[in-house]
């Protein structure tokens, strides 16, 4: 497990792979560009899309201890890492329809929870922000 994880954070980028946000949005355009997929690609569509691959996610975990859920045999790794992708593809989509950027929204909420959830009332604790 731990070299699958290495390897997969350490790759470089092949040949033409996007390597940041800007990119593969970019890609994700030209690729549903030229499949004439954007009549398709209704923020709605891409919602529903996500929330389906999510789930899709989801089902590798399902019924899993929670031992194995943090070092995932080299064949469920795969099957997941493939799932996270899908869930990535759609998000950017959706978020490329909505003109969202997603790293500015993505820093964004981290201030708003850092707000909710200080260092000194939420370390070490699983308990909501309202439980406080």
């Amino acid at each position: 497990m731990a070299r699958g994880k290495a390897a997969d954070s350490k790759r470089a980028p092949r040949g033409n792979a996007p390597d940041s946000f800007e990119t593969l949005r970019g890609a994700l355009r030209k690729f549903a560009t030229e499949r004439d997929w954007d009549q398709f690609h209704l923020p709605k569509n891409l919602a529903i899309a996500l929330s389906v691959e999510a789930a899709e996610l989801l089902e590798h975990f399902q019924w899993m201890p929670d031992q194995e859920s943090a070092a995932l045999p080299a064949g469920k790794r795969a099957k997941v890492r493939e799932e996270l992708a899908d869930v990535l593809l759609y998000l950017i989509r959706l978020a490329d329809k909505l003109d969202i950027n997603l790293v500015s929204a993505a820093t964004d909420k981290m201030a708003v929870n850092a707000k909710k959830y200080p260092v000194h009332k939420a370390r070490g604790t699983s308990k909501k922000y309202t439980d406080f």
